[in-house]
């Protein structure tokens, strides 16, 4: 997809008259790149250069360079060609997790004129996770009473990679008693339920042992394995009932450790141990089982740790019933994260220019930052401003992306430095805020002239001194700095006619000392 420029080109005679950096603005969508995640550094993603429609010495002459949205820069632009390539390797799952796509965004800033394009590198991802299971022996209690096509539910294996390189079925080793059927949850997820084929019998076969194997849709495959244990009960004929297959609850991302999340229910027709009834979670993650708890007693679900909207916002938790005699059932549990404000935003300078000429223009650009808020809805959605009064402004350069730049001129006899403060506050109940502070120092030029302390200075001496004697010292002071405020002092030569002052005193360039060169005669 070709970058859209926000402005068309000047013609010849206008680039003369530009003294400024104008900051511009791009009102269409991001250019949109793939590269494989753990990709090489050095790997070629694309040519900017073509996108925008400009030859590498154009995008060299332009200062053309990349500013990242976060503060690690994953990619590289070569000013010279125009490709955009690998700058360090990019592992999927780490940066996104299963989220998907799992973009990496950043602009391509032209500083000269200054110009911005928003662009995102979708990594699409490589099979390099094997699907696993948390426990490499499962073991499944079935009463011998029961009928072909009951089904069992099994853990699930965990493959972070996404896509057709996520887990897609399961399969079993041959047996005589048993089938496996793969089965999709909500979120995308897999998992697999065993089905009796045959009807078991104790008498005949106290266990039944096989292993499961989880295979993804790599190219090629990958796959991981456990071994199934069915022990073989006697009869139980009612198994637990819940009142509901699935409980779907949400919950205060603020919520407090040891917070009820929900109570679950189940009823079971028989008597004494058969129809007592235990609880527990299924391990289909160890993340809900490090996240939640279930008091076996009462199917109370609380949780174990504070939850975080931004790390995850659904649960889907697998709840067992058990009986006395062995027998299960299980319904789901899927729990909503709500957001709450609790993250402030952060302002992420990109760029900073410290040092400024006073001479510099009005728009000239002194830093380029961008304001991230992990928060989502209007928790999320931020707005910037500057703090006192300051000859500064804020532009807008795409979403979430600001030039800070001068709005008059300066004047360093005025004010040497300045102390610059960003303020970001989103549009939460309350809102939070954060602010990040520059110091900006101005650079002296050479733009005031000496000033002598008087307008006239009288001086005498007798007539007949001898040579280099002191007729008196001038002062003349300069608010520049360093060498701009350094000043020399000479002798103007006389109008035509008039008596050279040069030929009967001196003055000192450095110390404005006036001398006499010769005697002095009254008369003369």
């Amino acid at each position: 997809m070709k970058l859209r420029k926000s402005e068309e080109r000047l013609p010849g005679r206008a680039v003369a008259l530009i003294i400024v950096l104008c900051v511009s603005e791009m009102r269409g969508e991001s250019a949109r790149y793939s590269v494989p995640e753990e990709a090489e550094r050095g790997s070629f993603v694309a040519n900017i250069a073509k996108d925008l429609g400009l030859t590498g010495e154009e995008l060299l002459a332009r200062q053309a360079r990349l500013v990242p949205e976060g503060e690690k820069q994953y990619l590289q632009l070569n000013q010279h060609t125009g490709n955009l390539v690998v700058r360090e390797q990019m592992d999927r799952e780490e940066l996104c997790g299963q989220s998907e796509p799992c973009l990496v965004r950043f602009e391509v800033l032209l500083e000269n004129p200054l110009q911005s394009f928003r662009a995102e590198v979708r990594l699409t991802d490589i099979n390099d996770n094997s699907p696993v299971f948390l426990n490499k022996e499962i073991v499944l209690k079935i009463p011998e009473s029961a009928l072909p096509e009951t089904r069992f539910l099994l853990e699930s294996a965990h493959d972070p990679d996404v896509g057709n390189n996520s887990l897609q079925h399961y399969s079993i080793s041959s047996n005589e008693y048993f089938l496996v059927y793969t089965r999709r949850r909500s979120d995308g997820g897999r998992y697999a339920e065993l089905v009796l084929d045959r009807a078991l019998d104790r008498e005949q076969q106290v266990e039944v042992a096989f292993s499961i194997t989880a295979v993804d849709g790599g190219t090629p495959p990958r796959s991981g394995t456990a071994l199934i244990r069915v022990i073989v009960l006697d009869v139980n004929d009612n198994i637990p009932v819940f009142s509901q297959t699935l409980y779907k609850v949400s919950v205060m991302e603020n919520s407090s450790q040891d917070t009820v999340v929900v109570v679950v229910s189940a009823s079971d027709l028989d008597a004494g141990t058969n129809g007592e009834i235990v609880y527990s979670i299924v391990q289909n993650s160890e993340e809900n089982l490090e996240t939640f708890k279930i008091n076996p007693e009462t199917g109370q679900i609380r949780l174990k740790k504070p939850l975080d909207y931004e790390e995850k916002k659904t649960y889907e938790i697998d709840v067992q019933a058990t009986d006395g005699g062995g027998l299960s059932t299980h319904c789901k549990v899927e729990v909503q994260v709500k957001d709450v404000n609790d993250n402030a935003p952060e302002v992420i300078i990109t760029s900073l220019t410290s040092t400024l000429s006073e001479a510099a223009p009005p728009n000239t650009v002194v830093a380029l930052f961008n304001v991230r808020d992990r928060d989502s809805g209007d928790n999320g959605r931020t707005a910037c401003e500057l703090t006192g009064e300051q000859p500064f402004r804020i532009t807008l350069l795409a979403a979430d992306a600001y030039a800070l730049v001068t709005s008059e001129t300066l004047d360093r006899e005025q004010v040497e430095e300045y102390n610059v403060t960003v303020r970001a506050r989103d549009e939460g109940s309350p809102a939070l805020s954060a602010s990040k502070t520059l110091l900006v120092r101005l650079l002296d030029v050479n733009d005031n002239a000496p000033t002598f302390t008087q307008a006239i200075y009288t001086m005498e001496i007798s007539e007949n001194e001898p040579v280099g004697r002191s007729l008196g010292c001038l002062s003349a002071t300069d608010p520049d700095a360093g060498e701009n405020s350094r000043v020399r002092y000479a002798l103007v030569r006389p109008l035509t006619g008039a008596l050279a002052p040069a030929s009967f005193v001196s003055v000192d360039a450095e110390s404005g000392t006036v001398r006499s060169l010769r005697p002095l005669d009254y008369e003369k």
